[in-house]
């Protein structure tokens, strides 16, 4: 069997996300404080940059992450469910999940993988990589955002299934909708499907903002593309350069929040939109939350989506979990 009959694609509808970023955008800008949903952040441009983000020294959560499958791949594939699919929210280039699949492969003849992903050129990239080097796996992607793609997934894998969200994207949701989210996976007991949760760890806000923050601007870069691309696909003429990057840490929250900040009065015109945006120098623009959990934190998330944490592994220094979580009965 050839790659191409063991690679199947599913798309969203046409149009949906632009339809999406409109709207979003028309209500984020008329809020207080104006805000844009992060799930925007992964246009091409923004993707790659996220690549860049995660090899800076500052950003620890790739390699703590990694490392614990690195470590723990073996005991992760054992409490997968018999003769389960692999999915996968948010695979991206599926760097770290290329662990998690060898250690399930070493244990059985065949696996399908089934990533969800809003890029659907990242998908077909980390496709073709991976059906070469695996030739017992065949692949069925999705490309969408997490509601359109969870509402094909039964159909995509009818069976068991081991559930991947790692990167800690968890923490982009305010807490009672991370449970909520978590719920609406609809993991059942009675086929034993499991969830593998990636989570950040609460640390001091000297290490969390310098995180967010790094030396070398990959995370304002990030950030800033956001204007880009509004600019490019809603004919706006946001500049960049009028807006900083700001990380900030809630300690009472135990979230960082990143914002854009104008650095001047000014303008903005939204063309698509017919929308005229006036900001005060000082104004900002909401961008992302990142939630960060205590162990108490996690055990009552689990709780909170009707599941139980059936086991976690933390990296060496502590500064992360992955979390297998098992629906209750």
């Amino acid at each position: 069997m050839t790659a191409s009959d063991r690679f199947r694609l599913r798309a969203a509808e046409a149009g949906a996300d632009a339809r999406d970023l409109a709207r979003e955008i028309a209500e984020g800008m008329r809020s207080s404080p104006k805000r844009i949903p992060c799930r925007f952040f992964y246009d091409e441009a923004g993707s790659r940059l996220f690549e860049e983000i995660c090899a800076q020294p500052e950003y620890y959560l790739t390699r703590a992450e990694d490392e614990i499958l690195l470590r723990h791949a073996d005991e992760i594939a054992a409490g997968a469910p018999e003769g389960c699919d692999l999915v996968e929210l948010g695979s991206g280039d599926a760097h770290k999940t290329r662990r998690l699949l060898a250690a399930l492969l070493a244990r059985r003849p065949s696996l399908r993988y089934v990533p969800i992903d809003i890029s659907r050129s990242a998908l077909e990239a980390s496709s073709r990589s991976l059906l070469a080097a695996h030739p017992e796996l065949a692949i069925e992607a999705i490309a969408a955002d997490y509601d359109r793609g969870l509402a094909v997934l039964p159909e995509a894998s009818p069976g068991p299934k081991l559930v991947l969200w790692l990167g800690s994207n968890v923490g982009n949701l305010e807490r009672a909708e991370a449970a909520s989210f978590l719920r609406g996976l609809g993991l059942r007991s009675s086929a034993g499907d499991r969830l593998l949760l990636g989570v950040d760890l609460r640390k001091e806000r000297e290490v969390l903002e310098e995180t967010y923050d790094d030396a070398r601007g990959a995370t304002a870069r990030f950030n800033k593309n956001l204007l880009v691309r509004i600019d490019s696909e809603l004919d706006a003429d946001f500049d960049p350069a009028r807006f900083r990057h700001v990380a900030l840490y809630d300690e009472e929250a135990g979230r960082i929040e990143m914002h854009l900040e104008s650095e001047v009065d000014q303008v903005v015109s939204i063309r698509k939109l017919a929308l005229e945006v006036a900001f005060r120098r000082g104004e900002r623009i909401h961008t992302e939350s990142s939630y960060k959990y205590s162990p108490e934190e996690i055990d009552a998330l689990a709780a909170g989506a009707h599941m139980r944490v059936a086991s976690r592994w933390l990296d060496s220094e502590r500064r992360f979990c992955l979390g297998l979580l098992a629906p209750l009965g």
